[in-house]
C-alpha cells in the first residue's frame, strides 16, 4: 500500500513529478499540471470550485492503483533526462510539425469556406510550430549541455567553469516563459477545435488532424512538466552545490 496524499498544499506540479499517473486527474479537471505546475491543489480547488477532498480521493486511487505503474524520472541522472527529452519529445516535435501544417492547410483551403475557425487554428499551430523549433535549439545547444557538463563536474569531482549567460536559472528562465506562450496557444487551438471533436461535416483528414493535435498536446505537457517540474528545479539545485 502507498503512503495516501493528504497535503492540499502541495504543488500541482510535485504531484506530477512524484507519480506521472496524477496528470490524468489534473486534466479531467482543466487544471494545467505543467506550466502552472507551481500553485497549490488547494489554491486550485479554491479557484476552480472544486471540492479538495474530491481530487484527493481520485489522486489516491491513482497511487495505489496496480496499472500503468509511472516511470519514476525524478530518480534519473540529470544528463540521462535531457537526453531523453530531447531524442523523444523533441523528436517527435520535429516529425509532427510537418504532417500537421500540410494538414491543417488541407482543411482550410477544402473546408475554410464553411469553418472559417480552422484560419485562426492554422494560424495559432504555425505560430507554436515556429517557436518551439527555435526553443528547442536553444535548449539542445546551450542549457542541455551545460546540464551534462555540471553532470560530468560532479562524477569527476571538479570546478565548473562559468557559462556566459551567468547562472543556469537565467536560460531557464526564458524557457519556462517561452512554455508559457505555448501552453496559453494550446488552450487558444483546444477551444478553437471544441477540445478537439471535428464538426459533423469533417472528412476522414479533418478527424485525423484534431486527433493529431490532441496527442500533439499531450505530449507537450508531459515534455513541459519534465522540464519545469524536474529537470530545471534539479539543475539549479546542482549548480548551487558546485558553486
Amino acid at each position: 500500500m502507498e503512503v495516501l496524499y493528504k497535503d492540499s498544499e502541495k504543488q500541482i506540479g510535485q504531484f506530477v513529478a512524484d507519480d506521472f499517473r496524477t496528470a490524468a486527474v489534473f486534466s479531467n479537471y482543466g487544471i494545467d499540471f505543467c506550466c502552472k505546475g507551481d500553485r497549490t491543489l488547494g489554491d486550485v480547488c479554491k479557484k476552480k470550485g472544486i471540492e479538495t477532498t474530491e481530487v484527493l480521493d481520485k489522486l489516491n486511487a491513482v497511487l495505489n492503483s496496480k496499472t500503468g505503474q509511472s516511470i519514476d524520472y525524478k530518480s534519473w541522472p540529470l544528463d540521462l533526462l535531457a537526453d531523453y527529452i530531447e531524442k523523444k519529445h523533441h523528436r517527435y516535435v520535429e516529425e509532427k510539425i510537418p504532417v500537421l501544417l500540410q494538414f491543417l492547410n488541407k482543411l482550410c483551403s477544402v473546408h475554410g469556406e464553411r469553418h472559417p475557425e480552422l484560419f485562426k487554428i492554422n494560424e495559432e499551430f504555425t505560430a507554436c510550430a515556429n517557436a518551439l523549433t527555435s526553443h528547442m535549439k536553444k535548449e539542445e545547444l546551450v542549457l542541455f549541455p551545460f546540464v551534462k557538463r555540471m553532470v560530468k563536474a560532479k562524477l569527476d569531482n571538479e570546478a565548473i567553469q562559468s557559462p556566459q549567460f551567468g547562472t543556469v536559472e537565467s536560460p531557464i528562465a526564458m524557457m519556462m516563459q517561452e512554455h508559457d506562450t505555448e501552453g496559453e496557444r494550446f488552450r487558444k487551438i483546444a477551444e478553437l477545435t471544441n477540445n478537439y471533436n471535428p464538426p459533423a461535416d469533417g472528412c476522414n483528414t479533418y478527424q485525423v488532424t484534431f486527433a493529431m493535435l490532441d496527442e500533439f498536446e499531450k505530449d507537450l505537457h508531459l515534455h513541459i512538466h519534465l522540464e519545469n517540474n524536474i529537470l530545471f528545479p534539479e539543475a539549479i539545485k546542482l549548480e548551487k552545490r558546485l558553486s
